[in-house]
């Protein structure tokens, strides 16, 4: 689509500011921009990459095993690494658990994760050339004609579908809450676009188009706000984002549901982050 007209100066203005929220949102320390590795932990003790001490699972709880000497601290109360430690999580929950390193002993942080029912370590290091580099995100320019009117076709009860995730061993389930339909001028057919809850009855919408691969990731998310009374929704295709699987090779992010796709070039939001290449 392109526009006949030019956006609202006060429309503009307030992307702007949600795009430089999300640019200080993904430069924080210890942010998805500092991701180094993966990796899977084994039934015996062993040493892994990038970190201190020998890590290993039996399924149900993790366990850490490292001297004074290592260096390694517990996140948020400074305590010395020093014997034996463990944790236990639930599928899909995550821990920061541990750190080590630079100056003050904190420049990387051990993430200890559940996915897939199985235990693995994530480091996030705040001197990865990803956030060090980091500038912005690039995007398209804001164009009015990719803020969309349409409604929200609620589920009598939510409806987990299987999905793949960008890690091809970890499988993921959408918790679908109902449809976002709307239309795309050019498009014969209304779009329908499975949604997920957010707080405070806000939806997400994870979808493919035409421009993945190309010009952005192999795809993209939105947030929309709250459905009004009536079911309708905005859309704002300016605010689609990329999950974090677009900047590091170690996300675990949701796939689209199949289906997910608009049958068209959505020339809005964000494009592949520097350096990308799909």
């Amino acid at each position: 689509m392109s526009t006949t007209a030019p956006a609202p100066k006060a429309q503009v203005e307030r992307w702007e500011r949600f795009r430089n929220g999300r640019n200080s949102a993904l430069a924080a320390d210890h942010g998805w921009l500092t991701l180094t590795s993966f990796q899977w932990l084994e039934s015996e003790p062993a040493a892994v990459e990038l970190v201190p001490g020998l890590w290993s699972t039996d399924g149900t709880t993790a366990t850490l095993t490292a001297s004074a000497a290592a260096g390694l601290t517990l996140v948020g109360t400074g305590t010395p690494v020093d014997g034996t430690i463990s944790a236990t999580l639930q599928d899909e929950e995550s821990l920061m658990w541990v750190q080590f390193g630079g100056a003050d002993g904190t420049q990387v942080v051990v993430e200890l994760a559940m996915r897939a029912d199985k235990y693995a370590i994530r480091t996030r290091d705040n001197g990865s050339a990803v956030l060090t580099e980091f500038d912005a995100v690039p995007t398209y320019e804001y164009n009015p004609d990719w803020v969309l009117e349409g409604r929200f076709e609620a589920y009598p009860e939510p409806v987990d579908v299987p999905i793949g995730t960008a890690n091809p061993l970890v499988d993921g389930v959408h918790r679908s809450v109902g449809e976002v339909v709307f239309r795309v001028p050019g498009l014969p057919h209304e779009v329908r676009l499975h949604a997920e809850a957010e707080k405070l009855g806000a939806l997400n919408v994870t979808f493919h188009d035409e421009t993945n691969g190309n010009t952005t990731d192999e795809w993209r998310k939105l947030g929309v706000a709250r459905p009004r009374q009536d079911g309708s929704v905005v859309l704002d295709f300016n605010r689609a984002i990329n999950y974090p699987s677009a900047f590091t090779p170690y996300g675990t992010c949701p796939m689209p549901v199949a289906g997910n796709s608009i049958d068209v070039a959505v020339e809005a939001g964000e494009k592949l982050p520097v350096g990308r290449i799909v």
